[in-house]
Order: C-alpha cells, then sequence, then structure tokens
C-alpha cells in the first residue's frame, strides 16, 4: 500500500488495486491541534459506529464503504480500518444544526443568524431550533480552523446544482440519523458530513458517520436549555483544556498538555457510551 495522507485523526493508503484504505487512529484533536494523549479504542469505535450509520443511511444516499473485514486489510489496522471507494471530494464540510451552540451559538450572539440563517431572538445555548438548519463550513488544512459560510459562498465554490444537492442530502440524513438516535435517548445536536463524486460522477457519503468526533451527542434526558449540555462526544476534552485545571491558555503559542489518566478515561467511557446506546450493542 502507499500511504496518501494523514490528517487529524486517520490516515489515507491506496492499495495495489486502486482502493482506499481509511484508518482511524486513536489520536483526538481539539481546537484545531492534534493532542499529544490518545484515546484508547477511539478508532475501532469510529470505524465500526460510522459502518453501522452507513448501512442505515445507504437508502438515502450511496457511501464510500466497501469493508471493514475484507481479508486485504492488514492485520494491524484490522478493527480500525475501512476498505473504501476513491471519490473527488467536495470541499465543503456539510453541517446540520438541529440546536443551537458552539461555533453556531457564537455566531447568532454576534449577528443573529448562523451561516446566514436568521434564528429567532431569544434562543440559547442548547435551544431546540424551530427546524434543522444547513451550515456548510469551509474544509480547513490540518492546524487550521474551518470557518462557517454562508450557503451563497457555498454555491460560489462549488457550483449551485452541488450545493443544492448537498444541503437537500444533509438534512435528510441528519432527519432520519436524529430519529433513530432519538429513540435511544440521544439528541444529535449536530453534525457534519463529507460529501465526494464517484466515476460516475454520483454524489456519495465519505469519510466518517455520525461519531462522536463528527457530531455532538446528548442525553436527552438530561437535556436543559440556557447551559452546556453534558455530551457522549470530545466536548469533554475541549471543556477540560478551558478549564483551570488544564493550565494552558489557549490564545497563547503554547500547544495543549497532555491529558491526565482521568479524563482519557472518562473520555473513552462517552465514546463507548454512544456506541453502545445507538447501535445496542456491547463494545470489546
Amino acid at each position: 500500500m502507499i500511504h496518501v495522507h494523514s490528517g487529524k485523526v486517520r490516515d489515507l493508503y491506496r492499495t495495489d488495486d486502486g482502493q482506499l484504505l481509511l484508518v482511524t487512529s486513536d489520536r483526538i484533536s481539539a481546537f484545531d491541534h492534534v493532542l499529544s494523549t490518545t484515546i484508547p479504542d477511539k478508532g475501532r469505535i469510529l470505524t465500526a459506529l460510522s459502518a453501522w450509520w452507513f448501512e442505515r443511511l445507504a437508502d438515502i444516499v450511496p457511501n464510500h464503504m466497501i469493508s471493514i473485514d475484507d481479508p486485504a486489510i492488514p492485520e494491524q489496522f484490522r478493527g480500525r480500518a475501512m476498505l473504501c471507494r476513491d471519490l473527488e471530494m467536495i470541499p465543503v464540510e456539510a453541517v446540520a444544526r438541529g440546536y443551537l451552540t458552539g461555533s453556531g451559538l457564537i455566531d447568532y450572539r454576534t449577528t443573529g443568524a448562523v451561516c446566514g440563517v436568521t434564528l429567532p431572538p431569544g434562543l440559547e445555548d442548547g435551544s431546540l431550533l424551530l427546524e434543522p438548519v444547513f451550515t456548510p463550513a469551509t474544509k480547513a488544512a490540518q492546524g487550521e480552523h474551518d470557518q462557517n459560510m454562508s450557503y451563497d459562498a457555498m454555491v460560489g465554490a462549488v457550483g449551485r446544482e452541488t450545493a443544492a444537492e448537498v444541503r437537500i442530502l444533509t438534512l435528510a440524513l441528519y432527519a432520519r440519523a436524529a430519529e433513530i438516535a432519538g429513540e435511544r435517548g440521544i439528541i444529535i445536536a449536530d453534525t457534519k458530513f463529507e460529501f465526494g463524486r464517484d466515476n460516475a460522477g454520483e454524489l456519495v457519503l465519505g469519510d466518517e458517520a455520525l461519531t462522536p468526533d463528527s457530531s455532538r451527542f446528548w442525553p436527552a434526558d438530561q437535556w436543559q436549555p440556557g447551559r452546556p449540555q453534558p455530551s457522549f462526544d470530545k466536548q469533554y476534552v475541549r471543556d477540560w483544556l478551558l478549564s483551570p485545571a488544564s493550565g494552558w491558555d489557549r490564545s497563547g503559542s503554547e500547544p495543549p498538555p497532555e491529558l491526565p489518566e482521568a479524563v482519557v478515561e472518562n473520555t473513552r467511557a462517552r465514546y463507548v457510551e454512544a456506541y453502545e446506546r445507538l447501535t445496542g450493542e456491547t463494545f470489546s
């Protein structure tokens, strides 16, 4: 295999027959930094959960997954690798938001809108939106920050037809996923998808789908607008890094510190719980 690319979390290889092998590491990123501490089993959880979602969303849009257990996958990557089709990726993060939080909340407090979508006044952190909104973002290089963009800016970047198709598919995928998760006691506050085109020009879902890295998962029975929500995702790591306990200055030049053992264990536990609640299967 030929190494093609390494991102914050994933490493991409090309096989002899032209397929791609997407290997998900145990690395974790926050605030555009890849942390020096890894989260045990994170790569396995993200790979298994993406595969589970791909199967349940395939009737809405095809995906790039070929197999996660093909004999061609090298032994050292088993459980954390996905054999995939090669795609020409769309250079936009396709984000769906059903609740107001994160960068969307920051935009709203400044402008009353998110990515040019005007929202009602009086919304708080964690507020349920009247309907999910599509809020695209740039796909930044490693070490740089994704930037929210307006739909018109997306049209300028990828064309009107592609932008419309991506928006429709993103909201359809979010609606299906939110319904499935809701039946299992989990709120999907927001999530991002990545799309590409295959050799036939068809739009295909790529990268990962609805994992604790790409989504905000909240326990439905603890949802309370007006405050940060408990979560089953890497928000726990972000919160620790911003706390006095970490001693880290986000605006400074130093990289984030190593994560304490307790933070590592609690982060892993949140990822495992997200997987088990959603799939109904025990992670082992």
